[in-house]
Protein backbone atom coordinates (compact mmCIF):
# COMPACT_ATOMS: atom_id res chain seq x y z
CA UNK A 1 0.00 0.00 0.00
CA UNK A 2 1.06 3.18 -0.86
CA UNK A 3 0.68 4.86 3.01
CA UNK A 4 2.99 2.32 4.74
CA UNK A 5 6.04 3.47 2.49
CA UNK A 6 5.31 6.85 4.11
CA UNK A 7 5.02 5.54 7.67
CA UNK A 8 8.21 2.63 7.63
CA UNK A 9 10.99 5.62 6.82
CA UNK A 10 9.38 7.39 9.93
CA UNK A 11 12.95 6.85 11.44
CA UNK A 12 14.69 8.45 8.68
CA UNK A 13 12.74 11.55 8.03
CA UNK A 14 12.76 13.80 10.48
CA UNK A 15 9.50 15.72 9.52
CA UNK A 16 8.19 12.32 10.30
CA UNK A 17 8.90 12.02 14.16
CA UNK A 18 6.59 12.62 16.43
CA UNK A 19 7.08 14.77 19.45
CA UNK A 20 5.37 16.27 22.49
CA UNK A 21 3.90 19.76 21.48
CA UNK A 22 2.93 20.23 25.35
CA UNK A 23 1.88 18.37 28.49
CA UNK A 24 -1.37 20.30 30.06
CA UNK A 25 -1.82 19.70 33.84
CA UNK A 26 -5.20 20.12 35.67
CA UNK A 27 -6.73 20.36 39.32
CA UNK A 28 -9.82 20.75 39.71
CA UNK A 29 -11.06 21.55 42.90
CA UNK A 30 -14.67 21.56 42.39
CA UNK A 31 -14.44 25.01 45.00
CA UNK A 32 -13.01 28.40 45.60
CA UNK A 33 -11.09 29.28 48.46
CA UNK A 34 -8.60 27.82 50.62
CA UNK A 35 -9.06 24.24 48.74
CA UNK A 36 -8.36 26.10 45.30
CA UNK A 37 -5.49 28.03 46.70
CA UNK A 38 -3.28 24.86 48.02
CA UNK A 39 -3.82 23.00 44.41
CA UNK A 40 -2.30 26.00 43.05
CA UNK A 41 0.77 26.07 45.04
CA UNK A 42 1.27 22.60 44.73
CA UNK A 43 0.75 22.52 40.68
CA UNK A 44 3.42 25.19 41.18
CA UNK A 45 5.84 23.33 43.08
CA UNK A 46 5.63 20.45 40.63
CA UNK A 47 6.07 22.43 37.20
CA UNK A 48 7.88 25.53 38.55
CA UNK A 49 5.46 27.35 36.46
CA UNK A 50 2.21 29.43 38.04
CA UNK A 51 -0.80 27.91 37.48
CA UNK A 52 -3.89 30.10 35.61
CA UNK A 53 -7.55 29.94 37.17
CA UNK A 54 -10.22 28.18 35.31
CA UNK A 55 -13.92 29.46 36.05
CA UNK A 56 -17.42 28.06 36.49
CA UNK A 57 -19.62 27.57 33.10
CA UNK A 58 -22.72 27.47 35.10
CA UNK A 59 -24.13 27.03 38.24
CA UNK A 60 -24.84 23.84 39.88
CA UNK A 61 -26.78 24.57 42.55
CA UNK A 62 -26.46 20.94 44.00
CA UNK A 63 -22.25 20.82 44.42
CA UNK A 64 -22.71 24.74 45.48
CA UNK A 65 -20.81 26.30 42.40
CA UNK A 66 -21.33 29.73 41.50
CA UNK A 67 -20.92 30.71 37.24
CA UNK A 68 -18.17 32.37 37.11
CA UNK A 69 -16.48 31.28 40.54
CA UNK A 70 -13.07 29.78 39.92
CA UNK A 71 -13.26 26.17 40.85
CA UNK A 72 -9.54 24.96 39.12
CA UNK A 73 -5.88 25.33 38.04
CA UNK A 74 -4.02 24.37 34.87
CA UNK A 75 -0.88 24.75 33.40
CA UNK A 76 0.63 23.83 30.27
CA UNK A 77 3.97 22.74 29.77
CA UNK A 78 6.32 23.02 26.34
CA UNK A 79 9.52 21.72 25.66
CA UNK A 80 12.21 20.59 28.30
CA UNK A 81 9.47 20.91 31.50
CA UNK A 82 6.99 19.02 29.58
CA UNK A 83 9.46 15.97 29.16
CA UNK A 84 11.03 16.41 32.22
CA UNK A 85 7.17 16.55 33.93
CA UNK A 86 5.53 13.88 31.81
CA UNK A 87 8.84 11.36 32.62
CA UNK A 88 7.70 11.94 36.61
CA UNK A 89 4.05 12.27 36.04
CA UNK A 90 4.12 8.25 33.91
CA UNK A 91 6.01 7.20 36.52
CA UNK A 92 3.11 7.51 39.25
CA UNK A 93 0.92 5.24 36.98
CA UNK A 94 3.93 2.48 36.87
CA UNK A 95 4.79 3.28 33.48
CA UNK A 96 1.74 1.62 32.13
CA UNK A 97 -1.20 3.27 30.44
CA UNK A 98 -4.15 1.52 28.67
CA UNK A 99 -4.94 1.81 25.20
CA UNK A 100 -7.94 3.42 25.81
CA UNK A 101 -6.61 6.69 26.85
CA UNK A 102 -5.27 7.46 23.33
CA UNK A 103 -7.25 9.49 20.58
CA UNK A 104 -7.58 8.69 17.09
CA UNK A 105 -4.73 11.54 17.39
CA UNK A 106 -2.31 10.17 19.14
CA UNK A 107 -3.08 12.46 21.74
CA UNK A 108 -3.39 10.84 25.36
CA UNK A 109 -4.56 11.59 28.75
CA UNK A 110 -4.45 9.94 31.94
CA UNK A 111 -4.93 10.56 36.25
CA UNK A 112 -2.74 10.52 38.66
CA UNK A 113 -4.78 10.25 42.13
CA UNK A 114 -2.51 11.76 44.60
CA UNK A 115 0.17 13.59 43.93
CA UNK A 116 2.33 12.46 46.53
CA UNK A 117 3.09 9.59 43.95
CA UNK A 118 4.64 11.25 42.31
CA UNK A 119 8.63 10.79 42.68
CA UNK A 120 10.67 13.40 44.94
CA UNK A 121 7.04 15.17 46.10
CA UNK A 122 6.64 15.24 50.19
CA UNK A 123 3.71 15.29 51.91
CA UNK A 124 2.81 18.64 53.42
CA UNK A 125 -0.11 18.80 55.70
CA UNK A 126 -0.82 22.36 55.49
CA UNK A 127 -1.68 21.55 51.80
CA UNK A 128 -3.42 17.85 51.82
CA UNK A 129 -3.38 15.44 49.10
CA UNK A 130 -4.78 16.27 45.38
CA UNK A 131 -5.64 14.47 42.19
CA UNK A 132 -4.78 15.52 38.68
CA UNK A 133 -5.44 15.41 35.34
CA UNK A 134 -2.18 14.86 33.04
CA UNK A 135 -3.42 15.74 28.87
CA UNK A 136 -0.30 15.61 26.53
CA UNK A 137 -0.48 16.81 22.93
CA UNK A 138 1.72 15.03 20.44
CA UNK A 139 2.42 16.34 17.09
CA UNK A 140 4.89 16.45 14.04
CA UNK A 141 7.12 19.44 12.78
CA UNK A 142 4.96 20.73 10.34
CA UNK A 143 1.87 21.15 12.46
CA UNK A 144 2.23 25.00 12.58
CA UNK A 145 0.43 25.72 9.11
CA UNK A 146 -2.58 25.09 10.83
CA UNK A 147 -1.95 27.02 13.97
CA UNK A 148 -0.25 30.47 12.02
CA UNK A 149 -1.62 33.95 11.73
CA UNK A 150 -1.00 34.40 7.95
CA UNK A 151 -1.47 31.61 5.18
CA UNK A 152 -3.08 29.29 7.12
CA UNK A 153 -3.55 25.75 5.95
CA UNK A 154 -4.97 22.35 7.13
CA UNK A 155 -2.23 20.06 7.83
CA UNK A 156 -2.59 16.91 5.18
CA UNK A 157 -4.33 13.93 5.81
CA UNK A 158 -1.00 11.72 5.11
CA UNK A 159 0.91 13.92 7.88
CA UNK A 160 -1.39 14.11 10.84
CA UNK A 161 -0.55 11.81 13.76
CA UNK A 162 -2.40 8.36 13.81
CA UNK A 163 -3.18 6.52 17.25
CA UNK A 164 -0.77 3.24 16.95
CA UNK A 165 1.92 5.92 16.24
CA UNK A 166 1.32 8.07 19.29
CA UNK A 167 1.15 4.51 20.95
CA UNK A 168 4.38 3.35 19.28
CA UNK A 169 6.18 6.73 20.01
CA UNK A 170 5.13 6.67 23.75
CA UNK A 171 6.65 3.42 24.18
CA UNK A 172 9.48 3.97 22.43
CA UNK A 173 10.77 6.89 24.06
CA UNK A 174 8.75 6.54 28.05
CA UNK A 175 8.91 2.75 27.90
CA UNK A 176 5.77 2.78 28.83
CA UNK A 177 3.37 -0.61 28.67
CA UNK A 178 0.43 0.01 26.69
CA UNK A 179 -2.75 -2.31 27.35
CA UNK A 180 -5.98 -3.22 25.81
Amino acid sequence: MPGEDVHEEKHENPVLKPRIEKVTVNISEGRSGEPLENAAKILEKLTGQRPSRRKAKKTIRDFGIRRGEPIACLVTLRGERAGGFLRRALQAVDNKLAEHCFDREGNFSFGIKEHIEIPGVKYVPELGIHGMDVSVTLGRPGYRVGRRRRARSRVGTKHRLRRDEGIGFIRDEFKVNVSE
